[in-house]
């Protein structure tokens, strides 16, 4: 469920800057498709989606603290540059520099989340 929800505030941003690419190409990406601003409201809601069900790992699967924060910190830190993605676009300032920094920073985001997980078993201990 989490690559799955991860995917759109992944690669709708990249749609984002080659949306002439897609377009000629035929491919309906959602960037090609329609406007910055809904991209962004898009990219906006399915991060925190993504961040939420990263977290429930804890509670549903046992993760312990080590998981946890490094989900939680990294979780805020995509959420934030989604945000700033999502505000540029709603003050029509140019978003592509930001939407490429969006699609990086999941990649960055998604195997901090995945070394969580890798590391937890071995340092991190339950929360309660």
């Amino acid at each position: 469920m989490f690559i799955f929800l991860w995917t759109p505030p992944h690669y709708w941003p990249l749609s984002m800057k080659y949306a002439e690419d897609y377009s000629r190409a035929g491919v309906p990406m959602l960037g090609a498709v329609d406007t910055a601003r809904s991209v962004g409201a898009q990219v906006v809601l399915y991060a925190w989606a993504t961040v939420i069900c990263s977290l429930l790992l804890v509670p549903v699967g046992g993760a312990g603290w080590v998981y946890a924060l490094i989900a939680l910190a990294s979780g805020a830190w995509f959420l934030y540059h989604c945000h700033k993605l999502h505000s540029m676009a709603q003050s029509g300032k140019p978003t592509l520099k930001q939407a490429m920094f969006v699609f990086h920073g999941s990649i960055a985001y998604i195997t901090f989340v995945f070394v969580g997980v890798a590391l937890d078993p071995f340092v991190g201990g339950p929360i309660l």
